[in-house]
């Protein structure tokens, strides 16, 4: 099997809450996504997605990712999609960096390997655990009354874990913190996500101030050397995320004991073959792990949902299901939560049929 060309479709995907923010005044109203459609000789198609959480999150934007895979895609014209390591080495020897770029398209091939072979991706990713899992809740940087009182609303909606957007002034973020705590009981998990927008400084303060809430301190600080200052004077439970890119950074972060998990994001490390690995890794180490992507909509949370559903329930932190944020649907068959529980698709590959007309036409197609 051979690839013989790559579609690259843009979509908007606007939120039903009108808007998303989160640390540093950053705000994002319509999510700019972009999915690839791999075809291949035997007439198989895969698909993928990538959305970046806007230009300043990540060192990624939207633009970029479709910039970037009209440079990567000639490279990959004639390559067996099912060879998952040689794509992946592919990739990364003709373009150097710019992991989300490649995200869709390694993506796109895991659809297209569990087509060929009639089996689930997270079977291949190493077997479905469990029937479902469940998913947390990311509540949008606001006043701590309003953020409180959307807790409570998804709490009544079946969640149970909520990833509260902090990172603003500490003191406002300490308020925001215990407003939220007060509409949960033991059974809920709350984490703050400062998502890099505190200072070492800010960061011990709220720390310190909330000792006696249950809270997981999650990436407060913009680098790995500051976030471990924290983690080395708090005993508050601690996630890293946005510095965790690769496995060189891991493995430095498993050596220095600097979290209790970690978020893996899809197309952070760039694409399935390589969150497996990380994913892996922490298995071994004892680590759980939050999985997920920078953002997306029906296809994006197919790929995260296979990659959840192979991972061990013991290890999973918490998951997200983006197509629930965004009121555009893209694919027909995508998971769908169900009293704040998700479950990959059984069918092959990611299960999932693309909507031709919420695609629209092709914004690059190689030559």
């Amino acid at each position: 099997m051979r690839i013989t060309g790559i579609r690259v479709h843009q979509v908007d995907l606007p939120l039903h809450e009108g808007g998303y923010s989160w640390s540093d005044g950053n705000r994002v109203e319509v999510f700019d996504a972009t999915v690839v459609a791999v075809e291949t000789d035997a007439g198989i198609t895969g698909y993928g997605e990538v959305c970046p959480l806007g230009p300043t999150y990540l060192p990624a934007y939207a633009a970029g990712a479709r910039t970037g895979l009209a440079e990567l895609a000639p490279s990959l014209i004639g390559a067996d999609p099912t060879e998952l390591l040689a794509i992946d080495r592919l990739m990364h020897r003709a373009l150097r960096g710019h992991n989300y770029v490649k995200t869709a398209v390694d993506v796109a091939c895991w659809d297209i390997l569990g087509q060929v072979t009639g089996q689930p991706v997270c079977t291949l990713l190493g077997g479905r655990f469990g029937n479902d899992f469940p998913l947390y809740r990311a509540i949008s940087q606001d006043t701590p009354e309003a953020m409180a009182a959307s807790v409570a609303s998804y709490r009544d909606a079946g969640y149970a874990t909520f990833q509260l957007k902090v990172g603003g002034d500490a003191d406002t973020d300490i308020e925001r913190i215990r407003a939220c705590a007060a509409e949960l009981g033991r059974e809920h998990t709350l984490v703050a996500d400062a998502n890099t927008g505190w200072l070492p400084h800010e960061a011990l303060r709220v720390a310190a101030a909330v000792r006696d809430i249950d809270v997981y301190i999650e990436q407060p600080c913009m680098t790995y050397e500051e976030c471990l200052t924290v983690r080395r004077h708090t005993d508050r439970p601690f996630v890293l995320d946005e510095v965790i890119d690769g496995v060189p950074v891991l493995l430095r972060a498993l050596a220095d004991h600097a979290m209790d998990a970690i978020n893996i994001k899809i197309s952070k490390v760039g694409g399935l073959t390589r969150a497996r690995r990380l994913r892996d890794l922490c298995l071994e180490a004892g680590i759980t792990m939050t999985l997920e992507d920078s953002w997306g909509g029906d296809i994006a949370t197919a790929a995260i949902a296979h990659l959840a559903h192979s991972t061990p329930a013991e290890w999973r932190f918490s998951v997200t299901d983006f197509n629930s944020y965004v009121t555009v649907r893209t694919a027909e068959g995508a998971p769908r939560r169900e009293q704040g529980r998700l479950a990959a698709g059984t069918g092959p590959g990611l299960g999932i049929i693309p909507i031709a007309a919420a695609l629209g036409e092709p914004v690059y197609r190689s030559v």
